[in-house]
């Protein structure tokens, strides 16, 4: 599963903080967290495989991120989700406007969440789209405020890294929160067994966390952003640090 985990307007001068975690098979192949040649001012991961993103920031203060619906009984749509993420970044619309033009029977099933320095929302072709009020909130494989175990345990540690202090180091040890959530209060018995039992960080052979990402935004235009790459059963693989002035052209 991905986690993407985030506070928004919880604390002051710091009005969106994410700490996100990137599951995927470790065949795929993909790049670090880096300036894209092909799109000034973006920096994201990049599918290199569909060449989209799972995550990213715009030099002019945009966010965007996505999670995955599991739908293996369903015919692949003709267009990648990362570049739902790719798109918006590259884009100038507003979050709500970008959110209501997509044609969600293009993708397998998202949950994409955008944040265009005014207003976050977050759009799924599987749940109504929503403009956030502020709050802490995580994102799975579900819709916005499904009651997995993980989502529950990550939303109430971050909402006291915020209280403590967040800063980017402290967001990355975070997400490597690699025990099982206690309990499955509030889910219906037909949840699946990923629902039921993931850990926030996954440690596998051929499938497991392949990133973890921390942004912080400051209210000043500042953009904090790390990424935490790691190989097969969670082995430590390179960092990569970025410190964004947001500038109003990107």
């Amino acid at each position: 599963m991905c986690l993407i985990l985030f506070a928004y307007r919880l604390t002051p001068g710091q009005p969106l903080i994410v700490a996100a975690n990137r599951d995927e098979f470790y065949a795929r192949p993909s790049a670090a967290a880096h300036w894209w040649e092909d799109a000034p001012g973006l920096l994201a991961g990049r599918d290199l495989q569909a060449g989209g993103t799972w995550l990213g920031v715009q030099a002019n203060g945009r966010f965007a991120a996505v999670t995955n619906f599991t739908d293996p009984d369903l015919p692949t749509p003709p267009r990648s989700r990362g570049a739902l993420v790719a798109d918006f970044l590259r884009g100038t619309q507003t979050s709500a406007d970008y959110a209501a033009d997509i044609r969600g029977e293009l993708y397998q099933g998202f949950n994409l969440l955008l944040w265009d320095g005014r207003a976050l929302t977050c759009a799924s072709n599987r749940a109504s789209t929503q403009t956030l009020e502020p709050g802490c909130y995580a994102l799975t494989n579900a819709e916005l405020g499904s009651r997995w175990p993980e989502a529950v345990d990550g939303v109430a540690r971050l909402r006291q890294a915020v209280v403590a202090g967040a800063d980017l180091d402290g967001l990355i040890n975070l997400l490597r929160h690699d025990q099982l959530p206690e309990g499955d209060a509030g889910l219906p018995r037909s949840e699946t067994a990923e629902a039921r039992g993931t850990p926030c960080f996954i440690r596998g052979d051929a499938y497991g966390t392949r990133a973890s990402t921390a942004v912080i935004y400051a209210e000043d235009g500042g953009i904090g952003l790390a990424e935490q790459s790691y190989g097969p059963r969670g082995v430590w693989g390179e960092r990569h640090d970025f410190r964004v002035a947001v500038t109003a052209e990107g």
